[in-house]
């Protein structure tokens, strides 16, 4: 039997492996989802099967209850609100981690072995500060919390001496693993130090965060499967923890930041609201209206559509949608430039526009589209910024410097639509607003592009 169970879990992990794979391009992502799914219900299934398990009653109703509380969560949560779902699921991992510990170190009575007492400080260390930074993580993108960076008094010495103190408890437990009060000390502490470590990232630094956090949860996972002994979880956890820390650091080098500045407060200018002024030493803003804009789309041939945060935020994904099907009815060639940290989770864009039906094969990565904006007759940012800052290449005074951007300001023609001059998540001007070849189309995302296609309709 045990041999049976061993083996159902390697392909268990094997369907893991395969599922994280696919979904690294947009198109096989939802049979990768699937293909994960399939290897997670065996996973279930041979694990509840297991000698270990002495009454499903409290299985089954756990059971019915998370199934119904997970299907109306998918049900009633917008495409919109995904990040913010994932920041919560990342939690949910991380606090079942947490709670698997505590009842498995209450439940040996002081007879833990040296390798499983590791194993549970180390599970809740993990799993408290994910369950409470990934709920400070949906605070912020849900508006609940700020998304300003959030300084506080000696607050690097402060978390080093809450991390110091943890682990030094810890190796006190694992030494006298009677001490129960001190068990209970750690899951506070851990738990604090989520906030604390999560509440001084910025809003716009969430799709390091997310990532971050998805990677704790699957660390929590793979050291409560040390604490079980179940070869599945640790294989499973390890996956998701490797794949989330390889993420984190490919948003990191998107920004061209490290991840302890991002870890430690990111930007100081980060967050600040700044509106600039329509002249500038750099030049003088050009405007468009849709009437105007509607003629500019109807000469053009090529069109770059780059979505961001703000598109987002006014749910304008349908709107773009009808905005492609009016320029392709027309002849013209339509793509989108998608950065890797647009908007407030990896892949914020791509499941936006596809959740709109846009193909995935207009779906474009950075460097793969960059170096085709100088052949490009329209370029239309909506709801980005920093992501199209031209000072990103030349200002070694921005704290942008050296991020890369998306090469927009090489189109023959750029429109920006956004609802105000006010800075980006980075605090500073964006030179391209005064670019000669720039025009700003001011309004809501959605709102101003209903009205593009609405005049493109007429022409």
């Amino acid at each position: 039997m045990n041999i049976i169970i061993e083996i159902s879990y390697l392909v268990s992990s094997i369907f893991f492996i395969f599922g994280i794979k696919m979904m690294s391009s947009p198109k096989t992502a939802r049979k990768g989802n699937f293909i994960s799914a399939v290897g997670m219900l065996i996973a279930i299934i041979v694990t509840l099967l297991d000698k270990h398990i002495l009454s499903f009653e409290w299985i089954v109703i756990g059971l019915i209850i998370g199934s119904l509380i997970g299907a109306i969560m998918a049900f009633k949560t917008p495409m919109t609100g995904m990040p913010q779902m994932v920041g919560v699921l990342n939690g949910f991992g991380g606090g079942a981690s947490t709670l698997v510990a505590l009842s498995e170190f209450y439940r040996l009575s002081g007879n833990i072995p040296t390798q499983t007492g590791i194993a549970i400080v180390a599970s809740l260390l993990i799993g408290g500060v994910t369950f409470t930074g990934s709920m400070i993580a949906f605070g912020k993108l849900q508006g609940i919390v700020t998304g300003k960076v959030v300084k506080y008094p000696f607050q690097h010495p402060l978390n080093l001496i809450l991390l110091i103190a943890t682990i030094t408890a810890g190796v006190v437990i694992v030494i006298n693993p009677t001490l129960s009060w001190l068990v209970l000390a750690i899951t506070f502490v851990s738990l604090l130090l989520g906030v604390l470590l999560v509440l001084p990232i910025g809003g716009a630094d969430m799709p390091v965060a997310i990532s971050l956090l998805n990677s704790y949860s699957g660390m929590a996972g793979a050291t409560t499967g040390f604490v079980l002994q179940n070869n599945e979880l640790i294989i499973a956890g390890s996956l998701v923890g490797a794949s989330g820390i390889i993420l984190t650091q490919i948003m990191c080098k998107a920004m061209n930041r490290s991840l302890m500045n991002v870890v430690l407060g990111g930007w100081a200018s980060a967050g600040t609201v700044q509106t600039a002024s329509t002249t500038s030493a750099k030049g003088q803003v050009k405007s468009v209206d849709s009437e105007e804009l509607a003629m500019i789309f109807d000469s053009a041939e090529s069109v770059i559509i780059v979505p961001g945060y703000g598109m987002a935020v006014a749910q304008a994904q349908h709107a773009v949608r009808d905005l492609v099907n009016v320029l392709e009815f027309k002849g013209k060639k339509v793509r989108f430039a998608i950065h890797p940290v647009a908007g407030r989770m990896p892949g914020h864009m791509n499941v936006l526009l596809a959740e709109a039906q846009v193909s995935y094969d207009k779906l474009l990565a950075m460097e793969d589209i960059n170096d085709d904006f100088p052949n490009i007759d329209v370029a239309l940012v909506i709801g980005a910024n920093d992501v199209v800052n031209p000072a990103a290449r030349h200002d070694k005074s921005s704290p942008i410097y050296g991020m890369p951007i998306l090469n927009v300001d090489y189109a023959k023609t750029v429109v920006i639509n956004k609802r105000s001059m006010n800075a980006g998540y980075a605090g500073i001007e964006n030179e391209l607003f005064f670019y000669p070849n720039a025009l700003m189309y001011f309004g809501d995302a959605k709102e101003a592009v209903n009205k593009l296609v609405q005049e493109l309709k007429q022409l």
